[in-house]
């Protein structure tokens, strides 16, 4: 059992033999392998929309590519997202390229999610919860040729897409690789109204290998290269003209014959990331700036699986290093130009050991324990950025040590066609080296300049969570509700600061994160799924939430009561499906927080998909009756897409 559990599943993640289980929350699959949750669209479907799949995950979109992933209604510096279990921290420093942005469908297999404080192994500073997204590799012993190549279509901003991969297979090695490209013109909201700055292209290309050294030791390695340029931001100051990865990692993994141990594997990886915006396109732009930023991170994680009785246990010690530098010139006409660091070349080293154990307490319940313990060091390399943020902070070191740690505890029980599951945890979370350590970042969500504050407390929470599903009729209906509160001390967020002057233009002041005493948030969905005959399928979900801060004022990005419902009918290679979703209006919004109302809005999209040997062929309207809308999650309001007709097309040899 899973915190905050809406779906359990039990997956095999890698291709690779006697790779042992999983237990997750919830898992959306990417690649053509059957079973599971996936996109209407297929693997021709970006991340985002693959995300969008997943119960528990909202998210914050800034234009047409890169949407940054929100958990429970946690942003990214309460998450933890990994790839394979890699640490990877973003290169911007307004969010423009979170760690999902950085692969593609192509190269997936699978997207898994951990609700809450309950995070996979390699998981840190998870109060909301942990996304692990996961390679598609060949494995050993698999069909020894395979080749695929998909094309699609969008009209609504003539979204291009192509991609190609192939993979040898044997019992001693396997290889594949491949390449995905993506091309979007400005796309039309409800209406007709094009939404300029919406563009993007992007190129990724990956090379995964397996090599089996003995009967049960192997080794794989991974690369990708990935690249995104001329992308366009339409609720920022700013586009990218480029944002560019590289991806390493080399593993070891041994299968121990043995009753106990199961499987120990050892990985360590490297990734460098850069992300440089852009402003040069914008028309009337009155001080042009150069803003770029890096990201570089080693690390390495060492995973013990065993089963002793009763008892299922994962030991993982695992450790990175991460350097995040930002800064920023600007030139104003006819004047010398202003530099500034952003980013103060921030050097951070956090290692952690985590123990899980999943215990069977009989045929019908279990109890899941899981706990991490981490310790980080943190150093300012840069002067010039310590110096000026030592203006603000007179005494602040150079250098910070924090201890961070969560601990939960889940009990499930079955009984006959229904199961209950109860849990708790405590989890706490460093700043991020934004809230820390960031200088003068404009926030255009409130017009705000956001400084860092090297003061901050550790955040904690405690979390609570229940579920409950029942099965009847022979389990063609089924019920599920879920809920989760989250209850923090110490939480971090921008404080307003009077007696400092914004930087930006037409910024209307300036924040300092800081601590506030307490916040709440909490979660409750509904859902149902009537099967009443062969073939059809009706599924429906509701979901209420609600954040408090310490004055009982309402968080922002919280979302209102959302809902959505799905027919689809199958019958040999055809299936057809019909979707309704939406929002009511978001009258609980942060006004304190410079938010805004959101209007209700609904929407239906149809979809068909159809299988005919090695070709599978896909087509479906999203918003068909072309509703002007946008998101309570759309930064600065921007609309959504219009009606948007898409067709795509699979090969498989």
């Amino acid at each position: 059992m899973i915190i905050g559990i809406t779906l359990l599943s039990t997956i095999f993640l890698s291709d690779t033999i006697a790779t042992e289980p999983q237990r997750l929350d919830e898992v959306v699959v990417v690649s053509r392998r059957q079973g599971g949750k996936r996109s209407a669209k297929g693997q021709v479907a970006s991340i985002d929309e693959h995300l969008q799949e997943l119960n528990h995950v909202e998210l914050v979109r800034r234009g047409s590519y890169a949407w940054e992933p929100m958990v429970n209604n946690m942003q990214t510096e309460r998450l933890s997202t990994t790839i394979d279990g890699m640490k990877i921290f973003y290169a911007c420093t307004d969010k423009m390229d979170p760690v999902t942005s950085y692969v593609e469908s192509g190269n997936l297999q699978s997207i898994s999610l951990n609700s809450g404080l309950d995070g996979n192994p390699q998981a840190t500073g998870n109060i909301g919860g942990a996304l692990d997204l996961r390679l598609r590799k060949a494995g050993f012993d698999a069909d020894p040729y395979t080749a695929t190549a998909t094309a699609g279509y969008e009209a609504n901003g003539h979204l291009q897409v192509y991609g190609a991969d192939g993979a040898y297979s044997s019992h001693s090695v396997y290889v594949n690789g491949g390449a995905f490209y993506r091309h979007a013109d400005n796309y039309k909201a409800g209406g007709g109204e094009k939404l300029d700055f919406s563009q993007f292209q992007k190129v990724n290309a990956f090379v995964n290998g397996g090599l089996r050294l003995a009967e049960h030791d192997m080794t794989e390695a991974t690369f990708i290269f990935d690249r995104a340029t001329d992308v366009g931001y339409p609720a920022l100051n700013m586009d990218v003209a480029k944002a560019e990865a590289f991806i390493t990692s080399l593993s070891y993994k041994h299968l121990f014959q043995d009753n106990r141990l199961e499987s120990w594997e050892t990985k360590v990886y490297y990734n460098y990331i850069t992300h440089v915006m852009d402003d040069t396109k914008r028309p009337d732009v009155e001080i042009h700036m150069d803003m770029p930023g890096k990201s570089w991170t080693a690390g390495a994680y060492s995973l013990l699986t065993g089963s002793f009785g009763q008892h299922q246990a994962q030991l993982n010690i695992d450790g990175y290093y991460n350097r995040l530098f930002a800064d920023m010139t600007m030139y104003p006409g006819g004047a010398a130009p202003m530099y500034m660091v952003t980013w103060p070349d921030v050097g951070t080293l956090n290692v952690g050991a985590a123990l899980t154990d999943n215990i069977r307490l009989s045929s019908a319940s279990s109890l899941r324990l899981s706990g991490k313990l981490s310790w980080q060091h943190q150093r300012l390399n840069n002067d010039e950025g310590y110096k000026a943020l030592s203006v603000f902070f007179p005494g602040m070191k150079q250098q910070y040590h924090q201890t961070t740690g969560r601990i939960s505890a889940a009990y499930q029980l079955s009984i006959l066609n229904s199961q209950f599951s109860i849990g708790a945890g405590w989890g706490s979370r460093a700043p991020t080296v934004t809230e820390a350590y960031g200088y003068y970042l404009n926030n255009t969500f409130d017009q705000y300049d956001y400084i860092g504050n090297p003061r901050l407390k550790n955040e904690s929470a405690i979390e609570l969570n229940t579920s409950y599903q029942l099965s009847i009729i022979n389990s063609q209906l089924s019920i599920g509700l879920d809920a989760n509160a989250f209850f923090f001390s110490n939480y971090i967020i921008g404080q307003f600061e009077t007696r400092l002057s914004p930087m930006t233009v037409a910024a209307e002041g300036v924040k300092v994160y800081g601590n506030i005493d307490h916040a709440t948030i909490a979660n409750a969905s509904l859902s149902a799924e009537w099967k009443p005959i062969k073939g059809l399928r009706w599924s429906a979900k509701g979901t209420y939430s609600l954040g408090r801060d310490d004055e009982g004022e309402n968080l922002p990005l919280i979302a209102p009561l959302s809902y959505q419902s799905r027919l689809s009918y199958t019958t040999g290679a055809l299936s057809l499906q019909a979707e309704v979703k939406g929002h009511a209006r978001q009258g609980k919004y942060g006004k304190k927080y410079g938010e805004t109302e959101t209007a209700a809005w609904t929407i239906l999209n149809l979809s068909a998909t159809y299988v005919w040997r090695i070709i599978t062929l896909r087509a479906g309207i999203e918003n068909v009756f072309d509703k002007y809308y946008a998101t309570y999650a759309d930064w600065c309001h921007i609309p959504q897409k219009g009606r948007n007709i898409y067709l795509n097309l699979s090969f498989e040899l």
